[in-house]
């Protein structure tokens, strides 16, 4: 460890302040990326004592060699909120223990994190809208749409995803990029519905914003208030919830203006009885939020492995032992298995615990209760979905802290 202790206090202390930031725009929940950045000061002969929210950071900084109060020193960051991108992530965690372990030079590890910041190449940005449609197409597939229901989902999705793409380029949209995503689906989907043949209205408009929904955002807020992060937790709900509150906006006003204009869409509730194409579209829908999280080519696997495995636990404990205990044991085998990839692989266990979550957390049915509580104008169904949505999510952290007794974990990301 002679490199990085060689390296004067400032240059110490602003590693750190760039791999806090970067942890947390790559989606880090406060107490992963508190612990992760305490453990980096440390080994960086580092006093630190982290603050994290979803929209900054706080990090006071002394030297323990020298007296008290003598090297104090406080950075403020300030930072929009984080998008998981596993890749990053990994990349960030690697340049971390190359510069502990000495293998690397402080001055490396900024060049080589610096490095992550170029922009995503044309074909990053194609497989990023591909996802969106792929991600709405497997989602409704999973619950047994018809085929014209299915096609209109993936052909909505994409739209959505070009639109992701010009929102991203043009921040002046970013507050209202949500609300144009719904108002996009529930005019696409109303259209199709009044025009060509009648769809399973909601449902087809929840699977072609499914890359949106707030489930993952939901369940780190519930996982943070667990961990006594009351700031960032109480943070991040407000976030989630307001971001389930834009897409019913979006969603609903383009559908009140097809009501005003004399567009009234037919609206049925059929399923596929093709059961067995389900394992089609599982492998559609894991493959598609595999490039959603943006992983590493080499981490495919794992991605998808996790994603499947979450879904299968769920779907088939459920059928045994219902819901709560199904997602249950989903959750803690997920935190357990990422725990373990993260002690014997030595990769973030991040790149195995995300995406097997993301096919148990409540973002349908959150959109699903509001849309159909507007739509009703009955607080009883919004009630009740509010109760469904709060299930899920007390079974995922449950099985997330029972995991992590289970197994514990030996790297904090």
């Amino acid at each position: 460890m002679l490199i990085q202790i060689e390296a004067n206090y400032a240059q110490r202390i602003a590693f750190v302040v760039e791999i806090a930031a970067r942890l947390h725009s790559y989606g880090t929940t406060a107490q992963r990326l508190e612990a992760a950045v305490r453990g980096l000061s440390a080994q960086l002969k580092l006093d630190c004592e982290p603050w994290s929210s979803p929209t900054g950071l706080i990090l006071s900084f002394n030297d323990p060699s020298k007296p008290l109060g003598s090297s104090d020193t406080t950075r403020v960051v300030r930072l929009a909120p984080g998008e998981n991108d596993l890749h990053k992530l990994s990349v960030a965690d690697s340049v971390a223990d190359a510069v502990t372990s000495g293998r690397m030079s402080i001055a490396q590890g900024h060049a080589a994190l610096r490095a992550l910041d170029q922009e995503p190449t044309r074909r990053a940005r194609i497989m990023q809208v591909l996802s969106f449609g792929l991600a709405a197409a497997g989602l409704a597939g999973l619950w047994l749409l018809p085929w014209l229901d299915i096609a209109v989902a993936a052909i909505t999705g994409l739209l959505i995803g070009l639109l992701d793409q010009c929102v991203q380029q043009h921040p002046v949209l970013k507050d209202s990029g949500e609300a144009l995503s719904g108002l996009l689906a529930g005019a696409v989907v109303g259209i199709v519905a009044y025009a060509i043949a009648p769809l399973n209205l909601n449902t087809v408009i929840i699977a072609a914003l499914v890359i949106l929904l707030p489930g993952l955002a939901l369940t780190n807020a519930i996982n943070e208030l667990s961990s006594q992060h009351w700031v960032s937790g109480t943070a991040r709900l407000a976030g989630a919830l307001t971001t389930v509150v834009k897409l019913a906006v979006g969603a609903i006003a383009a559908v009140t203006v097809m009501h005003m204009l004399g567009m009234e869409p037919q609206v049925r509730a059929d399923r596929m009885p093709y059961v067995w194409m389900e394992w089609v579209w599982l492998l559609v829908a894991s493959f598609a939020f595999t490039v959603s999280f943006k992983a590493s080519r080499r981490d495919y696997p794992w991605v998808i492995a996790a994603a499947i495995l979450g879904y299968l636990i769920a779907r088939y404990a459920g059928a045994s032992w219902g819901s709560p205990v199904s997602i249950f044991l989903s959750a803690l085998t997920l935190t357990a298995a990422g725990n373990a990839f993260g002690r014997w692989v030595q990769r973030p266990g991040a790149i195995v615990r995300l995406p097997g979550t993301i096919m148990l957390v409540p973002g349908s049915a959150s959109l699903r209760g509001l849309l159909t509580m507007v739509q009703q104008q009955d607080a009883v169904v919004g009630q009740s979905a509010m109760i469904a949505v709060a299930n899920v999510l007390v079974a995922i952290v449950a099985g997330m802290l029972f995991g992590n007794i289970l197994l514990p974990p030996r790297r904090n990301l």
